[in-house]
């Protein structure tokens, strides 16, 4: 679904990419040679974890199991945030492993393992890992990938961990200096590149915000045919990446470009939020209910310092060795971005994390249609509660609070 359509358009291209708060991540760790370590976090607190932070008591999996849905990288950050001093890389497998930390360094009484998802699983869905592979805890989910599998492999999302898809149609702003949104696009003919499948193209066709005969599935991820086209054509992106990456570190184009977040033009949906299979909800509840505002500290913790994680970040690219490039410059620039668009931010109250039910009720509506004439009929009454759970958040976590 939408993640595992994401990501493979972000390979290519880059082979040449809140207010101070209370709490903030501590210095890492030194780099070692393959299998090596990097820490994100401070050294352990002495002594056993506070009763809410203890999450062994609460009976979590000796090794929380987190897949992700790509490569290392900023966005993913909060994630990362947890792991403590020192934890191990299996550059093989393409995971890293430390004591989960909470507030800067309190140990948890568990590990955390987190994957690498994208090349590493064969660029399948999380969902279809979350399947396969009892043994994984948490995935990263998309709400449309959630609702188009909402029969046949149900999850349910427990903290959003970003509050907007960074997902963008970008463009020429020398080529087309009028354009401001997806709709301008869609007054023209032009020709826009995206990777075939992606929901988010369906809605935009069957709505006519774009026209079915202009749109064009063969975007393979590299700026090959943008560059070729002149910037004629508009394409896909992510607002965190490839408007920094083909502008810095693309020499083929070097030239800045304008865009429009998808979330901005009506596919208002959930990415990387993080989840579980459906039939573990019960048994995870009292795991879920101390480790979730643990989570959602940790985001807040990586916006307000990311150096660190971000340092962890980058050495994880580099140990993996797997294609993908990832620079200092992209992540630092992911964050900024992160932050001025509200990509990572609250809802619509002070929480960072939840899930409003209007917003996921117009995306069920949206995509019911459009999965239906697939031939891929999504459970019979699809709800929001279906889909997430809010119940574990701790409302006074969130950013500037």
């Amino acid at each position: 679904m939408t993640r595992s359509r994401r990501r493979p358009a972000r390979l290519v291209a880059l082979t040449a990419t809140a207010t101070a708060l209370a709490l903030t991540a501590a210095a890492c760790g030194s780099g070692g040679s393959d299998g090596g370590s990097t820490g994100a976090a401070a050294p352990s607190a002495a002594g056993a974890a506070p009763a809410a932070l203890d999450l062994k008591a609460a009976g979590c999996p000796s090794t929380i199991v987190l897949q992700t849905d790509w490569n290392p990288e900023s966005e993913h950050g909060g994630q990362y945030q947890l792991l403590g001093p020192n934890p191990k890389i299996d550059a093989g497998k393409k995971s890293v492993t430390g004591e989960l930390t909470a507030h800067g360094g309190v140990d948890t009484g568990v590990k955390l393992e987190i994957r690498a998802g994208g090349p590493a699983i064969g660029f399948q869905t999380v969902t279809s890992q979350l399947y396969k592979d009892s043994g994984i805890t948490l995935g990263y989910l998309g709400t449309d990938e959630q609702i188009a599998l909402s029969k046949t492999q149900p999850t349910v999302a427990v903290l959003a961990g970003l509050e907007k898809s960074p997902q963008v149609i970008q463009w020429s702003p020398d080529k087309h200096p009028d354009w401001k949104t997806i709709a301008d696009i869609g007054r023209t003919d032009t020709k826009v590149l995206y990777f075939q499948g992606a929901s988010y193209m369906d809605y935009f066709t069957g709505s006519g915000i774009l026209k079915k005969g202009q749109v064009d599935g063969s975007y393979d991820g590299t700026p090959t045919n943008f560059v070729a086209s002149g910037g004629a054509d508009a394409v896909q992106g992510f607002a965190t990446s490839e408007p920094y990456t083909w502008s810095h570190e693309v020499r083929s184009w070097d030239k800045p470009l304008k865009y429009q977040l998808i979330a901005d033009a009506g596919f208002n949906f959930y990415q990387q939020a993080i989840g579980i299979r459906k039939d573990k909800l019960d048994a995870l509840k009292p795991c879920l209910s101390k480790l979730v505002p643990i989570m959602q500290q940790g985001i807040v913790d990586f916006m307000a310092a990311p150096a660190a994680t971000n340092k962890l970040i980058l050495d994880l690219v580099d140990k993996y060795n797997n294609g993908w490039v990832y620079s200092q410059g992209v992540a630092d620039y992911a964050v900024q971005t992160m932050k001025s668009l509200g990509i990572v931010g609250n809802g619509a109250d002070s929480t960072l994390g939840d899930f409003e039910d209007a917003r996921l009720q117009k995306l069920i509506e949206i995509l019911d249609p459009i999965y239906q004439s697939q031939g891929k009929p999504i459970l019979s009454g699809l709800k929001p509660a279906n889909l997430v759970d809010n119940s574990f958040l701790d409302t006074k976590i969130g950013l500037g609070t």
